[in-house]
């Protein structure tokens, strides 16, 4: 993109999809990227091809550190830190059987950042995707869900709206990559 537009420039914004709807609609994002569970049904969108693995981020320490993958059993009543958004808080629960009274959600993130940092002081355990943060923190390690939950991500502009040719370019050089 910077090459055929040098003088363009991004502003990122991290945040949850809900927000970032909301931006959208509101006229100060351009376009989002977001992960599912999301309705776009009022959005021009482009689906990404890959998808995201879901999982635990668990300290090393932890008992569970030690395990290949991760089932609802074992996060029977240990403290859990999840997502903030009602749709991907739906889905795990429905991986937990759809029994909600399993789980003992401690607190709830928007940036995974956020959630990494109480995992490393042993605060919870994160469900999350594989974002690969034990470059970033060491102490920390993914353990995937079993049975599996994988998740995709979506960019999405609002529909019937008239865009600059820089921003059409950036939505075309996108579904070309």
């Amino acid at each position: 993109m910077h090459r055929v537009h040098p003088l363009v420039k991004f502003h990122i914004h991290s945040t949850t999809a809900d927000e970032i709807k909301e931006r959208i609609e509101n006229g100060l994002l351009d376009m989002g990227l977001v992960t599912e569970p999301v309705d776009i049904s009022k959005y021009n969108f482009f689906r990404l091809p890959q998808k995201e693995q879901w999982g635990i981020l668990v300290h090393e320490k932890h008992r569970l550190a030690q395990k290949t993958f991760i089932t609802p059993d074992d996060l029977i009543n240990e403290p859990l830190i999840i997502a903030k958004r009602t749709a991907v808080q739906n889905e795990l629960i429905n991986w937990f059987n759809n029994s909600p009274e399993k789980l003992n959600i401690v607190a709830t993130y928007n940036l995974i950042l956020n959630a990494a940092n109480m995992v490393k002081h042993q605060i919870g355990i994160a469900l999350c995707f594989n974002l690969n943060l034990g470059d970033f923190y060491h102490e920390l390690k993914f353990i995937p869900l079993y049975p599996e939950i994988k998740t995709g991500a979506v960019l999405i502009w609002k529909k019937n709206h008239i865009y600059s040719q820089t921003m059409s370019h950036f939505i075309q050089s996108i579904k070309n990559a």
